[in-house]
């Protein structure tokens, strides 16, 4: 079995030696390549900032985070945006859809421009797994919040990614959306033989995981 994540003695740091705020330190683990795992933690932990790191859109400040074997550390922001385009699928506790758009633009928005012909029915495709085929053509502002985060989760989806990244995906949604949004999630992750790595502040989400990485402190316990 593969290894999807990697991270060795792995520390982030804000500020300079006079204030400086210590974030994580020292943080080692990995995740395998069908392995769905749950970070768990009070918050300002370092829960999001493992999340951050991990897809490319903060830096570490000592060690080494490997992707599918290939280290992110210190490469450059085209070639962090290469590795995520080929490896990573990102959900935000935030939609982050454009209000202007479909739900069927708004997920083709994570393609390139070179990669957007004749990808429309495979999008449409996806809304239709998450019980959005009769919502493809209406904007965000005529969506439910439940009907929001689907469109989002298939967007991080569309470039069939071999590690999705969760940041408190159901923290906007209420208890019967966020169960149904997680069935959909795990149903798709197992199927495809992604890894998932979830930060989420609800137990019941975090026992249905593979495994429990919880974190205090900015270290692991």
């Amino acid at each position: 079995m593969s290894t999807a994540i990697q991270f060795n003695n792995v520390s982030l740091n804000y500020g300079s030696e006079d204030g400086l705020v210590r974030v994580l330190k020292s943080v080692n683990f990995s995740v395998n390549s069908d392995e769905i795992v749950s970070i768990v933690g009070p918050s300002g932990s370092g829960k999001t900032s493992i999340i951050m790191l991990a897809a490319g859109l903060e830096m570490a400040s000592e060690g080494s985070i490997k992707i599918n074997s290939q280290e992110i550390v210190g490469l450059r922001e085209n070639d962090l945006s290469d590795v995520r385009r080929k490896n990573i699928g990102i959900v935000f506790q935030s939609f982050y859809l454009i209000p202007n758009l479909t739900a069927v633009e708004n997920v083709l928005l994570s393609l390139e421009a070179n990669q957007k012909y004749n990808r429309d029915e495979e999008a449409k495709s996806l809304l239709g797994e998450f019980g959005l085929s009769h919502r493809i053509n209406h904007l965000p502002s005529e969506l439910s919040g439940g009907e929001q985060q689907r469109v989002a989760i298939a967007r991080a989806l569309i470039n069939k990614p071999k590690i999705i990244l969760a940041d408190e995906p159901t923290g906007n949604l209420d208890s019967a959306n966020s169960e149904s949004m997680m069935d959909l999630l795990f149903e798709y992750t197992k199927k495809s033989k992604t890894s998932l790595v979830m930060v989420t502040h609800d137990e019941s989400m975090a026992r249905r995981c593979d495994r429990i990485i919880e974190i205090k402190d900015g270290q692991i316990v």
